[in-house]
């Protein structure tokens, strides 16, 4: 598996919240190779199991989200502008001037106006535009006809590979997760390795808005263990000093109490085992990840929580490490690969 290639492709792939059918037929296709089974659900989650084959196994359970952030226009002006809405967690500040992509049934270019600052009254340039004062221009006299009302909005910036291994794209929150899982599997694959557990994966709906997805999706498994994996902040000179992580830094394995103890000290001891790049980030309370709602599913499920640095996350212009991708595919194929399905402490 190439790794630039398959971000590529899933970075392309329109998935805003609670509309993600169609990427999921894209990433069933990509996840086929690897699992016995691949099904999508009614709620737009893509569901793989892989069996052991082994009486009595446990099951273990990888997560990305498969959605994005993203806008839905909510009123068609004359002249081609349109009104829009946020869907999921949106700055408002880096919209002006921003490209977007039109999910009507021909995909349209559009720009988020902005007025030049010449035209600008004392003192607004401080002030960020409420976005429900931003219009979308899109330049069409057919407007109208074309667009309708509940069509969705991308951001249009399409994905670049960065000098020194770094990549950048929208939503590369989450799937740069996605990709780690593919890839993890892809390493099983050509390793040939035989397994203890059954693993099921599961490319969840909606992480951006409800969660949704993760609670049925594990549900439906009901399996002993999971494994969230997801983005967290990436270190920039601009930014804090506590709670990021530098790109290039190896998978970050989440510590605290919304993950269970055991698997993640498997985790941790895994990393040193195999040399593989990694650090401790410390979450005291709710992940705002999947793992807050896998951990409560059913009769309760042992939760960790795998995270890739990212720069710039819920922008257009979000950056990851290639190898630290890599990072948090290695460590999962490592444990995988000897996981008997039993936690020691």
């Amino acid at each position: 598996m190439q790794l630039e290639k398959t971000l590529q492709t899933l970075c392309s792939l329109p998935a805003v919240s609670g509309f993600e059918e169609q990427a999921a037929r894209t990433v069933c296709a990509l996840l086929e190779p690897y699992c016995d089974s691949v099904t999508v659900d009614r709620n737009g989650n893509v569901m793989g199991y892989r069996s052991c084959g082994r009486e009595n196994a446990k099951t273990i359970l990888l997560d990305a989200h498969l959605d994005q952030i993203g806008f839905v226009v909510t009123e068609v002006l004359e002249d081609g502008f349109l009104r829009f809405a946020p869907v999921g967690g949106v700055d408002p500040r880096m919209l002006l001037a921003g490209e977007v992509t039109i999910l009507a049934e021909q995909p349209l270019y559009g720009v988020i106006a902005c007025l030049p600052p010449h035209l600008l009254k004392a003192g607004e340039q401080d002030k960020a535009v409420p976005v429900d004062r931003m219009l979308i221009d899109t330049g069409l006299t057919d407007a109208k006809s074309r667009i309708r009302v509940g069509t969705l909005i991308v951001f249009g910036q399409q994905p670049v590979a960065l000098a020194g291994g770094q990549y950048c794209s929208k939503c590369l929150d989450d799937r740069a997760g996605v990709a780690a899982i593919l890839l993890a599997l892809d390493r099983l694959q050509q390793e040939n390795s035989g397994l203890h557990c059954n693993i099921a994966v599961l490319f969840s709906a909606q992480e951006e808005v409800t969660g949704l997805g993760a609670q049925t999706g594990t549900f439906a498994v009901q399996p002993e263990y999971a494994i969230a994996v997801d983005v967290t902040h990436g270190k920039t000179p601009d930014g804090p000093s506590d709670g990021v992580f530098e790109l290039g830094s190896g998978a970050a394995i989440g510590v605290g109490p919304n993950l269970h103890r055991g698997l993640t000290q498997q985790l941790i001891r895994t990393a040193k085992a195999y040399d593989i790049a990694h650090s401790l980030e410390v979450m005291e309370g709710n992940t705002g990840t999947n793992a807050w709602t896998m951990q409560i599913v059913a009769h309760g499920i042992a939760t960790a929580l795998l995270s890739i640095p990212e720069k710039y996350m819920h922008t257009p212009v979000e950056v990851v490490q290639l190898s630290d991708v890599e990072a948090v595919a290695d460590l999962m194929a490592a444990f995988l690969r000897t996981f008997d399905g039993e936690v020691r402490g």
